[in-house]
């Protein structure tokens, strides 16, 4: 028996990456019910039609309108928060379209949650939150503190528990750039690279579904959740891919790549917990517990108050973990279904044009 059981789970952002891998997760366990609550009914529509499940419901609404989230939050256990504007560019471009979304939208998530009792709720987050630089990131990163406060401000016997998860780039998620540079070799362009020397985290939707089942059975009001994952540059992620194509097709091996130059709002190494949750980190193995701050609104004890170890401690970043070199780095793209769909060990269960998880 499962903590799951006989529960209902609602996720927003329902037809997203992460919520398919939480329905291969949990389709076949002894949940009672996951909700999906997304704006986009042609996902739903598929979704549906391929999984012809009764214990899937579905549900429109967008997360920026509150009555529609209550409308789908009626007789929910658990919370799965995942809507989102995750684009970096879209979301540079309208911000206002971002905070909407990311903050005004979780925040409507969490009012909802707790008037309707329900029991748990984790927010998903990202990377980009961490010393943000660009319109994404920053908008998570108040998403995170508007979770947080709001965490707090329940306190550790209140009826509701939210938490966040905080997680690197996720492998051939909708988006990314694995499925784009396999389209590439495939129609025999070069692979094109912002910056060879560019690290970034490397996990896949499995593991991004563990850290949030990680939080969700292990979080407190208020606290922040941190898988540790291995790294590579971007150079080592490409020659793993053309070396794995190459088994398809020899020419594949034989890609170039071109480098293009970092873009706009895009950093050199992922940074999934700053210098400052360091220092107060709880290290859990394969995690990271980062409790929230419990000061209050007392500023004297803000100026007259200091951590001096503060100054010894480094974030954890892209660049200091586990760095994967081309072997390690196929071992991880093996992981993807997609890939091993491609070479021919399972079966395909998408249309050949789509390559993601």
């Amino acid at each position: 028996m499962s903590v799951f059981k006989d529960k209902v789970l609602l996720i927003t952002g329902g037809t997203g990456s992460f919520g398919n891998a939480v329905l291969r997760r949990f389709l076949n366990s002894d949940i009672k019910e996951i909700r999906i609550f997304s704006r986009d009914e042609k996902k739903q529509d598929d979704m549906r039609h391929k999984l012809q499940n009764p214990k899937v419901k579905y549900f429109i609404g967008d997360v920026r309108n509150k009555e529609s989230i209550d409308t789908a939050m009626h007789g929910v256990d658990y919370v799965f928060s995942a809507a989102a504007l995750k684009q970096v560019p879209s979301c540079e471009f309208f911000p206002m379209e971002a905070t909407r979304t990311n903050v005004i939208g979780t925040n409507n998530v969490l009012l909802s949650a707790i008037e309707h009792d329900v029991k748990k709720v984790v927010v998903l987050s990202t990377d980009k939150a961490a010393y943000p630089i660009n319109a994404m990131g920053i908008s998570k990163a108040l998403m995170e503190k508007v979770a947080i406060a709001k965490g707090r401000e329940l306190g550790e016997d209140a009826v509701t528990t939210i938490c966040c998860t905080r997680y690197g780039n996720v492998m051939a998620s909708r988006g990314s750039v694995i499925p784009l540079w396999v389209e590439q070799m495939i129609e025999n362009k070069p692979i094109t690279i912002t910056d060879p020397e560019m690290t970034r985290f490397m996990m896949t939707l499995d593991d991004a579904v563990d850290l949030v089942v990680y939080a969700f059975t292990h979080g407190h009001n208020g606290d922040l959740f941190v898988q540790k994952a291995p790294a590579a540059t971007l150079d080592t992620l490409a020659k793993a891919l053309k070396e794995i194509y190459a088994k398809i097709n020899p020419s594949y091996g034989r890609t170039k790549i071109k480098v293009i130059g970092t873009r706009h709002g895009e950093k050199q190494y992922e940074t999934l917990v700053t210098r400052e949750e360091m220092a107060k980190a709880t290290d859990m193995g394969n995690y990271y517990r980062i409790p929230c701050d419990t000061r209050d609104l007392n500023y004297d004890k803000f100026f007259t108050e200091g951590d001096p170890e503060l100054n010894k401690i480094e974030d954890y970043n892209s660049h200091n973990t586990q760095r994967l070199d081309v072997e390690g780095m196929k071992e991880q793209l093996m992981r993807l279904r997609f890939i091993q769909a491609d070479l021919g060990l399972i079966e395909q269960d998408q249309k050949r044009e789509i390559r993601s998880e």
